[in-house]
């Protein structure tokens, strides 16, 4: 019954993420005492299929910008696990990107964690830059610190182990239950995953393969379901979105995760008990359902058109077979 429940404190809410429309790991994680937004970026991949984003898209992306604006100005810790333009905000942001110039002057007094500048890529190097002179905020170095309920880990590969170049942090916040936070890992790298069992997480949310690519080997592909396979047997909640839902092949390799693990494997859109929007993998069939005038996007980027004509009875055409 509710008495031998434990009290959780923790409050868990993925912002953004591809099943929720958008590329992104975001997560705003509230505890007792503190306030912590993890990767506050968000993009859209700029051309697929020799397609830029349909504007369903675009109103999916506006929706969770000023969700990540709202929190930002409440946070009391903001982790940047890495600084790829989907998980960042960016001086030189495109349309659908988080713009610095939206935070200026928020949260003044906010820590800032990152990797150790010493990880850093050149990219990131400029990136980190131009965030603490925009926003004239001092970023600490979190590898391998504790500090109150957070525990960060030191750099692991942005997938595969090789991959010294691409590094990202993970986070885990304890508080009566124990979440972990495991961007970019694409479940590529054995050790980064044990990494994470080691930690004995109730919940974690961590970013899985990139089916949609076909430079992902067989191999990989393998190695990504087995290391998924042993994530699910060993933690009871797992949520596995960002890279791997920009296919529907990536929701039924959840659900096969599922019915061979018992456990039930979810995306973001799941575990936030809303709608599953693949909306980059249905970029076509949005623009066959609701052809985009020429001109459109520009016209956008200059405000002269928004998305609202596209959102009137949208829901009737994408879910309409």
């Amino acid at each position: 019954g509710l008495g031998s429940q434990r009290v959780l404190f923790m409050h868990i809410e993925i912002i953004g993420a591809e099943s929720l429309g958008v590329r992104g790991l975001c997560c705003f994680v509230t505890t007792r005492d503190r306030t912590i937004l993890i990767d506050p970026g968000i993009a859209l991949g700029y051309v697929r299929h020799k397609l830029l984003p349909h504007p369903v898209q675009i109103a999916a992306d506006e929706k969770v910008k000023k969700r990540i604006i709202d929190v930002w100005s409440k946070s009391t810790d903001i982790v940047l696990s890495h600084f790829h333009g989907d998980h960042v905000p960016l001086e030189d942001a495109n349309p659908y990107q988080l713009n610095m110039s939206s935070l200026i002057g928020l949260n003044p007094c906010v820590r800032i964690w990152t990797k150790d500048p010493s990880h850093f890529s050149l990219t990131e190097k400029n990136r980190a830059t131009s965030l603490t002179a925009n926003l004239h905020a001092g970023l600490i170095s979190a590898e391998g610190k504790k500090d109150g309920p957070i525990t960060f880990s030191g750099p692991v590969p942005h997938g595969e182990a090789h991959d010294t170049l691409e590094t990202v942090i993970m986070t885990k916040i304890e508080e009566n239950e124990i979440f972990v936070h495991a961007p970019d890992i694409q479940l590529l790298d054995d050790d980064t995953v044990s990494k994470i069992i080691r930690w004995n997480p109730d919940i974690v949310i961590a970013g899985g393969p990139p089916l949609y690519l076909s430079r992902l080997s067989e191999d990989q592909t393998r190695r990504a379901w087995q290391n998924a396979k042993r994530l699910c047997r060993a933690i009871d909640q797992v949520v596995l979105d960002h890279h791997l839902m920009r296919s529907h092949e990536g929701l039924k390799w959840v659900e096969r995760l599922s019915s061979k693990t018992g456990k039930s494997v979810m995306c973001a859109a799941d575990f936030m008990h809303k709608p599953r929007l693949l909306l980059e993998a249905d970029r076509e069939r949005l623009y066959k359902r609701m052809p985009v005038p020429d001109g459109w996007h520009d016209d956008y980027a200059m405000g002269k058109v928004t998305t609202d004509d596209f959102l009137k009875g949208v829901w009737k055409k994408y879910d309409g077979k």
